[in-house]
């Protein structure tokens, strides 16, 4: 028995803080209250009038491989105050795989999941969650099946379209990943393959996901000019599918869309839950975003490169076509370069050392460094590095984001990446606590109930975790220790590899996290 006092609770609800008690039994709580419990045979935690919280969930961190392969993996999340990190995210994952296609998935998730050892390999999402359930692990794990692996392992990776044999196959690995406990489906309408799906194919996957009680959240079509198309787009799937809808990372992108661009989607959002459809979003507190280099390449390349997309980009002729199409816009989808412009795109990782001293340079700076034209240098990257290289975009605006961010039914979350290189994202190291320092301690923008709520019992409550994100007798024994005052982030854009610092202690399921107490958690029907 654990005795927490002199606390300052905020229980996750939305509530403020008030002064009170915690009573810990094992890896449950037992109490919560204003009142004193007495004199208790248990262990006292004195917590000095610092603030108690339920542990903070990460609804969308691109951790999959990490959590097997990373000997320190933990430790970043828990300086954070993350206690559950869920994995699967944007459709990409290493799971399931079929093997005539692992190359190209795995080559494919490298900058966003890191390096899988040669031998890595998982047909099935059930196998994928026995290998992580037989690690111990310092923090909580959670799975989402992901429609990009979803859709490789069923038809492949190039432009083919689904039919009865391919859904079948889509079906049963689906199927697979909701019997074990998956909290529902990813995709990411953007990213090859599943650019090249319909509608109607994302509702029959998501379909499923839902008749197990799942929901879906994407990673939509478009974040720039066509944003408000975007949403509307993953609505009507939520529609046809009959399942709950969350927008995965709700910004928008692009010089001209900033301010406007963000309010007319908010309004297809808001009018979507005003008819009493399930949807919500999740957002991170940064003006840059982070994904692969690929990401970028034009609908006509794409087309006309065929399955070797890093071979046609290293040869002339597909030098000479992405010169041309980089700076084109196309119906339905949303050009960064001509957005917001290659001094705006950082380089933030390279699988090839020769490419890697670029690493937080922008493609203009990169390109006078080299000699090269921007495109050329894009084309280069891609073709030396079999596409294996990362970039940082820094394409919002932070008046959008932070009105994004006090919506009520957006959730915080991080959208790390664990590609490597020598400069990821700061939001890696830092987007708990940068949360709380600033929306709460100097713009005042929200309370510190309502932004403990977006960590905690929000997205749980999206995830169907019904015994994490609240301090409530009954619930996991999650919970942080810290000054308000004193934790905070420490990773910048010039220095991002630097943990977060401040917080004064946290349990896992009422254990040290040293302990490897945390769990491989699964929805529960």
């Amino acid at each position: 028995m654990l005795h927490i006092k002199n606390a300052l609770i905020c229980d996750g609800t939305g509530k403020e803080p008030y002064p009170g008690e915690v009573l810990v039994d094992g890896n449950k709580i037992a109490a919560v209250g204003p009142a004193s419990f007495g004199e208790l045979d248990a262990e006292i935690w004195d917590a000095q009038g610092e603030l108690i919280t339920p542990g903070f969930i990460d609804a969308h961190r691109h951790c999959d491989l990490a959590a097997l392969y990373d000997s320190d993996f933990g430790e970043i999340e828990l300086a954070q105050g993350i206690t559950t990190a869920v994995m699967g995210n944007c459709g990409l994952a290493p799971a399931p795989c079929a093997p005539r296609y692992r190359e190209d998935l795995y080559d494919f998730l490298e900058p966003c999941l890191g390096k899988a050892p040669k031998e890595s390999f998982f047909p099935l999402v059930s196998d994928f969650m026995e290998a992580l359930a037989a690690k111990k692990h310092s923090l909580n794990l959670g799975v989402l099946a992901a429609t990009g692996a979803v859709t490789t392992a069923a038809k492949g990776f190039g432009n083919v379209p689904f039919n009865g044999e391919s859904r079948k196959k889509a079906e049963g690995y689906i199927r697979d990943a909701m019997d074990v406990g998956a909290f529902g489906l990813s995709c990411g309408v953007m990213y090859t393959p599943e650019c090249y799906s319909t509608c109607e194919d994302f509702a029959f996957m998501a379909r499923i996901a839902g008749e197990c009680g799942g929901y879906l959240t994407a990673h939509i079509r478009g974040e720039g000019n066509t944003l408000t198309e975007s949403v509307e787009e993953v609505l009507e799937i939520g529609r046809q599918a009959g399942t709950g809808v969350n927008v995965s990372h709700f910004k928008v992108t692009g010089l001209k869309n900033h301010g406007t661009g963000i309010e007319r989607a908010i309004s297809a959002l808001e009018k979507a839950r005003s008819a009493g459809q399930d949807a919500t979003a999740d957002c991170y507190p940064y003006t840059g975003g982070s994904t692969t280099i690929l990401s970028l390449l034009p609908p006509t390349v794409l087309t006309a490169a065929g399955p070797d997309v890093c071979g046609f980009l290293g040869a002339r002729e597909g030098e000479a076509l992405l010169a041309g199409e980089i700076q084109k816009e196309f119906p339905g989808w949303d050009n960064m370069v001509s957005s917001i412009g290659w001094e705006r795109i950082i380089i933030s990782s390279a699988a090839n050392p020769a490419w890697q001293s670029l690493a937080g340079k922008s493609f203009t700076e990169a390109a006078r460094e080299t000699g090269l034209s921007e495109s050329g240098l894009f084309c280069r990257l891609c073709s030396e590095n079999q596409g294996k290289a990362g970039i940082i975009v820094m394409s919002m605006a932070q008046a959008d984001v932070d009105r994004v961010l006090c919506l009520p039914y957006v959730s915080l979350i991080s959208d790390s990446l664990y590609g490597g290189g020598g400069m990821p994202h700061p939001r890696l190291y830092g987007s708990f606590p940068k949360f709380l320092r600033e929306y709460v301690q100097e713009k005042k923008l929200l309370s510190t109930g309502e932004a403990i709520r977006k960590m905690t019992s929000l997205p749980a409550r999206r995830l169907g975790l019904r015994d994490r994100g609240l301090l409530a007798p009954g619930m996991a024994a999650d919970i942080l220790q810290f000054d308000p005052a004193r934790f905070t982030d420490q990773a910048t854009w010039d220095n991002p590899k630097q943990p977060a610092s401040g917080l004064t202690k946290i349990l896992v399921n009422g254990c040290e996290p040293a302990s490897g107490a945390g769990k491989v958690l699964r929805r529960e029907n």
